[in-house]
């Protein structure tokens, strides 16, 4: 069974928690579709050409339509022309959504964190807090925790952890609202607060 790592107030491995059954035995397909869809939906979707229709000119048929010896044309605004339309390119028309239902995004999560886990990468805390607003006491906590990148998640974020931690690299800091199956999957470990993850396991069914 995965276990989750307890950490102390000065951030050191204060024991073990064994993780929920209910994060076990969870099909690793419901994250990749989270994944696909979470990454959808950040696509700009701006990429757009301009066809026959939408480019200046054309108004006049450029030869004859026979006698010439030349393909008739009825256009220069053909995609044939230089400074014609695209034809078959791009429009921002598209909608990149993919749906997924609410029990498929809980499952991701869940997912991701039992990975974590089984990685030795799901640390809990009873609180994350920089009152100085300092980076340099900010750093301290992650060097004792000795991760390559990490995610934070806190109950709420306060002006002074916030800026202790925004010019941190290798941390991400989030509200407990703002966690999600992606985020859970590309950090190398994550970082949870106490009170997070009583919510979390009392919301996930």
């Amino acid at each position: 069974m995965s276990k989750l790592i307890v950490l102390n107030d000065k951030f050191e491995v204060n024991g073990g928690l064994a993780l929920n059954e209910k994060f076990e035995g969870i099909n690793a397909h419901n994250l990749h579709l989270y994944v696909k869809s979470y990454l959808s939906s950040l696509r700009a979707n701006t990429a757009r050409v301009k066809n026959r229709s939408a480019v200046r000119g054309g108004g006049k048929k450029p030869w004859a339509q026979k006698g010439g010896g030349r393909a008739r044309a009825g256009s220069r605004r053909s995609p044939i022309f230089v400074g014609g339309g695209q034809a078959f390119g791009p429009r921002n028309n598209k909608n990149y959504d993919l749906k997924v239902n609410k029990k498929q995004k809980k499952l991701a999560l869940k997912f991701a964190l039992n990975e974590q886990a089984n990685n030795s990468s799901l640390l809990i805390v009873d609180s994350i807090a920089v009152e100085s607003g300092k980076t340099k006491d900010a750093k301290a906590i992650i060097d004792k925790l000795n991760k390559r990148d990490i995610l934070i998640v806190k109950e709420m974020i306060d002006e002074q952890t916030f800026r202790a931690f925004a010019n941190i690299q290798s941390v991400y800091l989030i509200e407990a609202n703002e966690l999600n199956g992606y985020l859970a999957a590309t950090f190398h470990s994550v970082v949870i607060e106490k009170a997070v993850w009583e919510q979390l396991t009392g919301e996930v069914k």
